[in-house]
This record gives C-alpha cells, sequence and structure tokens, in this order.
C-alpha cells in the first residue's frame, strides 16, 4: 500500500506557503522571548537600583542584560545602543559585559 500526501501539501507554491508560515511562527516566537527577555532586565535593573554596591544583583543584572542581547543578536539586532538607551543600562553592567 502506497500513501499520498494530501493535495494541500502538493502542488505549485505549497513550498514557498509553508516556509513563509515557518518563518512567521519563528519571528513571533523570537520577539515574545524579546519582550520576556525585556521585562527581565527591567527588573533586574530595577533590583540593582534598590542595592547598587550588591555584587549578586550586579552579577544578576548583567546575565539578563547579556541573555537580552544575544536574543537580539539572533534576530538580527546587532546594533545594542538603543536598547542601552532604552533601558538605561548602567556603564558598570555594560563593563560586566565586557563591553568598553
Amino acid at each position: 500500500m502506497s500513501l499520498r500526501l494530501p493535495q494541500s501539501l502538493t502542488g505549485p507554491g505549497v513550498s514557498e506557503r509553508l516556509h513563509g508560515a515557518l518563518e512567521a511562527e519563528l519571528a513571533g516566537e523570537g520577539a515574545g522571548a524579546l519582550g520576556r527577555l525585556g521585562k527581565a532586565v527591567e527588573q533586574s535593573l530595577a533590583t540593582l537600583a534598590e542595592a547598587p554596591d550588591d555584587p549578586d544583583r550586579l552579577k544578576a543584572a548583567a546575565d539578563a542584560v547579556w541573555r537580552y542581547f544575544v536574543q537580539r543578536e539572533v534576530m538580527g539586532l546587532r546594533d545594542h545602543r538603543p536598547a542601552i538607551r532604552d533601558y538605561a543600562i548602567p556603564r558598570r553592567v555594560l563593563l560586566r559585559l565586557g563591553a568598553s
């Protein structure tokens, strides 16, 4: 017995439609992840502002910013200056990441 794909999955333009749907799904997931990571940056920076000399809070803020930057780069957003400005990321957090 042989099986055939449904006609909706064969024919002209099917691979383009499926590829487009997959790209849209991936873009949505990336945007959602970026939003969640942005919230984590906001929270960690607020926590750091409450106790600026706490090394654990500095590390937590740097980790949150690093994860946010990685997600931005995955999405093709290589220039982090707007994010640094918008989130008012302190220089000492950036230095912790190795930025100069």
